[in-house]
């Protein structure tokens, strides 16, 4: 199959997006006793989490994760590309995201432009999420986090295990395959 790494041009790809959670519970479809309706435990609260996500497609993919209390803005963006370039350690990168407004901010191509040497930016198209392997993170991501308490302290310990679970190599490569980008 298609190796997800560019060696020609010395860039490893990067697929980026954000999520969020909060303490209104992820609803999905479960079963029941006849008669039985299910009750779905809720704080009432709408406190959330911003997650911050990137595969990178290198040899081996890459899971970068970052949550942060509250909405992801351009502080947020710009503190996360800061540290995916630590992470990196001068790679090079050719990095996909989305139109968010926090992208596009001032502060973010300033860093953007000044970073040109390791980091190319690239912008995926609004009417095709499917093309963007970490929206398959979110989807799994997600669809378990519906089973903890709905609570802040909860979503974070969700949040510490699910970075191992979904930095899992072949989990990642099968999002990569799911975006068919990647044979």
């Amino acid at each position: 199959g298609q190796r997800p790494h560019d060696q020609r041009k010395g860039f490893a790809v990067a697929f980026h997006d954000e999520a969020g959670l909060s303490e209104r519970p992820f609803v999905c479809t479960t079963w029941a006793l006849k008669g039985k309706t299910p009750l779905i435990k809720s704080a009432g609260a709408w406190k959330r989490l911003s997650f911050m996500g990137t595969i990178i497609a290198d040899k081996i993919p890459v899971l970068f994760l970052r949550a942060k209390q509250g909405s992801v803005n351009k502080f947020a963006a710009l503190k996360f590309l800061k540290d995916l370039k630590k992470h990196k350690a001068g790679r090079k990168l050719l990095f996909f995201w989305d139109g968010l407004s926090a992208h596009r901010a001032k502060i973010v191509s300033e860093f953007i432009l000044a970073n040109k040497d390791w980091l190319r930016v690239e912008r995926l198209p609004a009417y095709a999420p499917e093309l963007n392997p970490v929206e398959y993170l979110w989807s799994a991501f997600k669809k378990h986090s519906g089973n903890g308490e709905p609570n802040l302290g909860a979503l974070r310990r969700y949040a510490r295990k699910a970075r191992k679970r979904f930095s899992n190599d072949k989990l990642l490569t099968g999002f990569l395959k799911a975006s068919r980008l990647y044979s």
